[in-house]
């Protein structure tokens, strides 16, 4: 099957949002946009983290167009953390003099595999697994370095998202991981997350995930 992979508003090479604060509608009908410049009409959607929150607005926006719906972790939060991710996990990012914007995207990259939430170093949330190689980092800092000063809009619209009141409104075909599989009538049980953590994986678990992502859509 083809596959589009599109970057969100303000993320990697797009343009910036035109909204001051977006909201996750704002980024689904951008790619409802982008998806009828395409000419693509009707198509499966698979949303990971951030993107879930945007993939489940499409599917409530325009509920003929998405064929199948993968919902691949969309966590429900607290409104205690809620607030606090949104001033400590995705704070705006000024340019200066100093370049504190590359120290501040290293960091956060890297320690997005080491910690949980990342700005948390301590041995209460650190991750104990293998860290990625060099050349991955270094590819994920470039990406988050090209849209470093507006990144925060798309991780901002999905923490302040509600999910647990969107997700029971659901009516297309949905398969989601276990955490909020709950709230989706008729949703299947998805076991393979297609990106563990934030996006390092060995070959092999990419390949279950796909099969099994595979196997829903052509059910």
């Amino acid at each position: 099957r083809p596959v589009y992979a599109l970057d969100s508003l303000g993320m990697g090479d797009s343009s910036p949002p035109a909204a001051a604060e977006p909201d996750a509608s704002y980024f689904a009908d951008a790619t409802f946009r982008a998806l009828d410049g395409l000419g693509i009409e009707t198509f499966d959607l698979h949303g990971i983290l951030t993107g879930t929150r945007a993939a489940v607005e499409m599917a409530l926006q325009n509920p003929t167009r998405v064929r199948k719906l993968v919902v691949d972790r969309l966590g429900v939060l607290s409104d205690e953390m809620r607030d606090e991710w949104l001033e400590k996990f995705c704070p705006p990012v000024a340019l200066d003099y100093l370049g504190s914007q590359f120290r501040f995207a290293w960091h956060f990259v890297r320690d997005e595999f080491m910690y949980f939430p990342w700005y948390k170093r301590d041995a209460e949330n650190r991750m104990m697994r293998d860290m990625p190689t060099a050349d991955h980092l270094h590819d994920k800092v470039i990406e988050l370095l090209k849209g470093i000063t507006t990144y925060h809009l798309f991780i901002g619209a999905g923490l302040r998202y509600p999910a647990a009141e969107k997700m029971p409104q659901i009516t297309v075909p949905t398969l989601a991981t276990e955490e909020s599989v709950g709230y989706i009538p008729g949703a299947r049980t998805k076991i393979t997350p297609a990106m563990p953590d934030f996006g390092y994986q060995p070959p092999a678990a990419i390949e279950a995930a796909c099969i099994e992502i595979a196997e829903f859509l052509d059910g």
